[in-house]
């Protein structure tokens, strides 16, 4: 069975969606459907085919938690130091070229949010930078052409 790296955090996260997916969610698509079927004729409600769809999209979603929650390995980052990258560490980068700086964290794929600066570990950017230390460039493959980039800060926690 593959194991799926995570934090604490993001197990928590994953398993509170999916109590609020089976306890509240599906239930109210449930009523929401029966609702639609009490107004007739089926092929031209779109109610209907809305809440039907909404209801694959929620059963899709529970059972991809269901089968990802169980193979989850937790990674205790609380207890990592250092200045080498690995999972669960913020990593400060700077663009060697235009010194834009960025600070990412990098955990498991299923809670990984690049509007909130946490990145997948199976990225590309999260696969050039583990094992590197602060001070090291680090080429980067990027859509248009890789990247150079200057680790300035790691930590954890």
């Amino acid at each position: 069975m593959q194991k799926f790296p995570m934090t604490a955090e993001g197990l928590a996260r994953l398993e509170d969606e999916l109590r609020i997916l089976r306890a509240e969610e599906r239930p109210a698509v449930i009523r929401a459907i029966a609702e639609a079927r009490a107004h007739g004729d089926l092929s031209e409600n779109a109610e209907y085919h809305a809440a039907r769809e909404k209801q694959s999209f929620i059963e899709g979603r529970i059972a991809d938690l269901e089968s990802v929650i169980p193979s989850v390995e937790v990674i205790d980052v609380s207890r990592l130091s250092g200045d080498q990258v690995r999972f669960g560490a913020r990593v400060t980068i700077v663009d060697e070229e235009t010194e834009d700086e960025k600070t990412y964290r990098i955990i498991g794929a299923y809670e990984a949010d690049m509007k909130n600066g946490s990145i997948s570990i199976s990225s590309p950017l999260a696969k050039a930078l583990i094992g590197r230390k602060v001070g090291d460039s680090v080429e980067v493959p990027a859509p248009g052409g890789a990247r150079s980039v200057e680790i300035t800060a790691v930590s954890y926690g």
